[in-house]
């Protein structure tokens, strides 16, 4: 039976994917619509304003895209330096814990003129969590964001429909549609978090990340 690293695990994976739902649904309603964990939307956004001729919104989509291209920079700069942790820690946890204390900063910066600070952090620590979270149990897939996993999920889907040669793709399937879920409940939560909660709302993303963290003290998942 092959094992994987627990930062693979389908269990941590899917505490991830609820955290990535939480914190676009967070600055989407909190923090002036901007997707902050999926640069597309932004990417769209600039585009449209900059035909109009709205240079202040064209920066405020900008920031976070350049927020995420350098977290995505750090992390792969700590990946190489660390590489395989030989202590109790693995090298993808002190950066969830990082995560976690970004946003404890952003949950105090007030709503409103602060927003474009509070939308890059969020998007550099997205950054860190897609570059260092990248394959569950050895399929590529992103927590943070559902295009690929949707793509990746019908694919298997198709190839579990076509033939019994493809005995894996089902539950191949079910995962990223897994995440899928997981990545819409995080929406849901955050949604029905920030009437009351504001600002703060953003805290209850640690809880999934810190679950994630002490997920990775176990030492192996069996596939």
């Amino acid at each position: 039976m092959k094992h994987y690293q627990m930062s693979e695990s389908i269990p941590v994976g899917l505490l991830l994917a609820v955290s990535g739902g939480m914190l676009n649904a967070y600055t989407y309603l909190n923090r002036g619509q901007v997707f902050a964990t999926m640069e597309t939307g932004n990417l769209i956004l600039l585009g449209i304003n900059l035909s109009r001729g709205r240079l202040d919104l064209v920066l405020h989509y900008l920031l976070p895209v350049l927020a995420f291209a350098a977290g995505i920079l750090v992390t792969e700069l700590i990946r190489r330096r660390l590489g395989p942790s030989a202590n109790r820690l693995h090298w993808r946890q002190p950066l969830l814990l990082t995560e976690c204390l970004v946003l404890v900063l952003v949950s105090l910066l007030p709503l409103g003129t602060l927003d474009p600070l509070a939308n890059a952090l969020i998007s550099f620590i997205a950054a860190i969590q897609v570059e260092s979270f990248r394959s569950i149990h050895g399929n590529a897939c992103a927590t943070t964001m559902c295009t690929g996993n949707l793509r990746s999920g019908t694919e298997h889907l198709f190839r579990a429909l076509a033939g019994p040669e493809h005995s894996q793709s089902g539950r191949k399937s079910l995962f990223y549609y897994g995440l899928i879920g997981c990545f819409i409940t995080g929406v849901v939560i955050s949604s029905l978090l920030s009437p009351g909660f504001g600002g703060r709302a953003v805290l209850a993303a640690c809880l999934p990340m810190l679950a994630a963290f002490g997920l990775m003290f176990r030492e192996s998942d069996p596939a």
